[in-house]
């Protein structure tokens, strides 16, 4: 199989992996580690990314895969990389690690309502598409106000699918996609913005250079080979941020395909062919992994981590079975969840909040309307149920703002992710958002667009729209059912006003939202 392998590394939310694949698109093994973000004693807020860990496991899971596939590392033509957005690394001049962090770290609260209030919030978003909440101007005025001994040390500063190829290479690079999540982009560019680094107190050789995915970016060292088993001098290829590299690995190459990505969190997407930025500062707007495009995006926040939260807090028992018959617990809970008609027998599920950038806050997390009456049918099963439901009623909310940004009216969807894997999942995305639902062959599909770029940079292929042909297939479509779409139209206008008085109660103080952005 000399040659015949493309590696794609991820590292998202709430887990890295290694994935590998044929130049055929076949997946042929796969490793995952889960990873958490700890908050550092004394300052609400922050997350820190452990990059010495995190490195470890990712290269846990490297040799995991050459093991599994039985296959040596010369086998592997290329690899590439891809990773959440937002997380960031800051690092010194011989390019050691000084600080990182993951999306989610919102310590710099103070930072991003000064930003606001000195109206360059916004100045910033229409420069770069994204608020001040989770991006890097606020953080980095963070750290020079409160680690300015650190900051006195910054000579680079990356991504975090940029920092695995400096881990692997100890080259600094981006790519457009995830360099443009730090909202220190100029959008109509794709590339860094003087404005918005003179906002930031920085200097512009700190950042890295932009180059557009499939790019060799370097060679796999020897350190790196240790660490990894990979073989010394393998191509390292730029690829991009998770969610733009999600919708490569389904095909979806075109502007104007609606698109929603189930991981840890949800992104609800469509493909752009100009730096259209939401007026209303809800959505946000990113450069795409493909040239000359952007991409447009709600998310729902946490909708997939809901569900592995109640796996792990309530469903010992399908966890036990699962390991008993060799399945998976997810599937043994969306079995119960089948018995359980559309509006979960009256139970209703508050965790994502619909997206606003500029003021982003969700209610505290909560099972309503529970039936004491009836623990038959109000309990475990129906929590299943109104977790999908309440992930497939955001992703409803950010369809209808896209097309009111676009104008243009939505046919179909995508459903890709972890979460698409889930059958009853399907079902419900599709009757709530009343449109036909594909779903492709390969769930990994962020993975496959790193490879696919891998292999673009490998010469495998001479470019994405060829390679999607040679690679992506789906495996199904589910049609809506219109009876059942019209009954979850009416649930879904009752969820947004339940959602919004219990977000009420999270806005007295009365109870700890699920999250709140920084500067809320």
């Amino acid at each position: 199989m000399s040659g015949e392998l493309l590696l794609a590394l991820d590292a998202g939310t709430g887990s890295c992996r290694a994935v590998l694949f044929g130049i055929d698109g076949r997946q042929v093994a796969m490793a995952q580690r889960e990873w958490s973000h700890a908050e550092i004693p004394g300052v609400p807020g922050s997350q820190v990314f452990d990059t010495e860990t995190n490195w470890a496991l990712i290269a846990e899971c490297v040799r995991q895969v050459l093991a599994q596939s039985g296959v040596d590392a010369s086998a592997i033509r290329a690899l590439s990389t891809t990773s959440m957005r937002e997380g960031m690394v800051l690092y010194d001049k011989a390019g050691r690690d000084l600080w990182a962090c993951p999306n989610v770290d919102s310590r710099a609260a103070v930072e991003a309502t000064e930003l606001v209030e000195r109206g360059l919030a916004e100045t910033i978003y229409r420069h770069g598409g994204d608020w001040v909440a989770i991006t890097a101007p606020a953080r980095l005025l963070w750290v020079q106000r409160h680690e300015p001994d650190l900051f006195a040390k910054v000579q680079h500063m990356n991504m975090l699918a940029d920092w695995i190829t400096h881990q692997l290479t100890g080259e600094f690079v981006t790519d457009p996609s995830i360099g443009s999540s730090s909202g220190m982009f100029d959008l109509a560019r794709r590339g860094w913005s003087k404005d918005v680094i003179d906002i930031c107190g920085m200097r512009s050789d700190v950042f890295p250079t932009v180059l557009e995915p499939g790019t060799v970016a370097g060679l796999v060292t020897g350190a790196a080979a240790d660490a990894t088993g990979l073989r010394t001098g393998t191509p390292v290829v730029v690829g991009g941020a998770d969610t733009q590299l999600g919708l490569v690995g389904i095909g979806v190459v075109d502007p104007g395909k609606f698109t929603v990505i189930g991981g840890t969190f949800w992104q609800q997407t469509i493909g752009l062919g100009e730096a259209m930025i939401d007026p209303k500062a809800r959505l946000r707007t990113l450069c795409h992994a493909l040239p000359g495009q952007w991409m447009m995006e709600g998310i729902g926040f946490y909708s997939g981590l809901a569900m592995r939260w109640f796996r792990d807090a309530f469903c010992d028992l399908e966890k036990l079975e699962a390991g008993r018959i060799g399945a998976d617990a997810y599937t043994l809970m969306e079995r119960a969840a089948m018995e359980v008609p559309p509006g979960s027998n009256d139970v209703i599920g508050i965790f994502s909040n619909l997206m606003v950038a500029s003021r982003w806050i969700h209610a505290s997390p909560a099972f309503l309307q529970f039936n004491v009456g009836d623990p038959a049918s109000s309990g475990r099963k129906e929590c299943i149920r109104a977790i999908e439901e309440a992930a497939a009623y955001v992703s409803l909310g950010h369809l209808r703002i896209i097309e009111e940004i676009t104008g243009e009216a939505i046919e179909g969807a995508v459903f890709t992710g972890g979460a698409s894997k889930g059958k009853l999942w399907q079902r419900i995305m599709a009757d709530v958002l009343g449109l036909p639902v594909s779903v492709p062959r390969v769930k990994e599909s962020t993975a496959l667009g790193a490879a696919m770029f891998a292999g673009i940079g490998a010469g495998v292929y001479p470019d994405v729209a060829t390679a999607a042909r040679q690679v992506v297939s789906f495996e199904a479509t589910v049609d809506p059912d219109p009876e059942i779409h019209g009954r979850y139209g009416e649930l879904y206008e009752g969820w947004k006003r339940v959602y919004g008085a219990q977000l009420a109660v999270v806005e007295g103080g009365l109870l700890k939202p699920l999250w709140k952005a920084a500067g809320v």
